[in-house]
């Protein structure tokens, strides 16, 4: 004779917590935006599968459940946001701790065998101006940035997504731009018109 299930056990095997919010098929849904605020905060693509696990673990575990469905999104982005300063933090100390007996050690690049080495050269030097340009922007700034065009985000789903008004993300949006643009008119990557 089997014994009916308890609430507990009924939510194990649904995957879905008691306040009706099913977080694999949530997190499946935004992991590509949440992925861009992580590599935004973090300039470091290794690190993103790390931070998102962290974003992933600290989801399912809530201490006060989200009743509101329209709030996991914010919710969701300042997780990302709170993960990705925890993983920079643990990596900071790492660095301090090795850094010491750490062997310096650079790489050498591969030749790309390409038939336009000059034109190489000149297109990954202009990317490494454009990154070291985006460093330099706000992290607020870089992430809009580039959910914006990474992403091709409307300013109704960047509003909806960091929960801010539309108005308020053509703002960041026009600035954002606009300290870009400075950044690179100072490296001489555009001209100033």
């Amino acid at each position: 004779m089997k014994t009916p299930k308890t609430p507990d056990a009924r939510q194990e095997a649904s995957g879905k917590p008691a306040s009706g919010i099913d977080w694999a098929a949530e997190l499946a849904k935004h992991d590509r935006w949440l992925r861009t605020i992580v590599a935004a905060r973090l300039g470091e693509p290794q690190a993103i599968d790390e931070v998102m696990q962290e974003v992933a673990l600290a989801a399912v575990e809530q201490k006060a459940p989200i009743e509101d469905p329209k709030k996991v999104a914010p919710w969701l982005y300042r997780l990302a946001v709170t993960q990705s300063l925890l993983y920079r933090r643990k990596m900071g100390r790492k660095r301090k701790l090795t850094g010491r007996y750490a062997e310096r050690f650079q790489p050498t690049e591969a030749d790309p065998r390409q038939d336009d080495p000059l034109g190489w050269l000149l297109a990954k030097e202009r990317r490494g101006q454009i990154r070291k340009a985006m460093d330099q922007l706000p992290k607020r700034d870089a992430e809009i940035l580039l959910l914006k065009y990474t992403q091709d985000w409307s300013y109704k789903d960047l509003a909806e997504h960091l929960d801010i008004s539309e108005s308020a993300v053509e703002a960041r949006l026009h600035r954002a731009r606009k300290r870009l643009r400075e950044q690179l008119a100072a490296r001489n990557v555009i001209e100033v018109s």
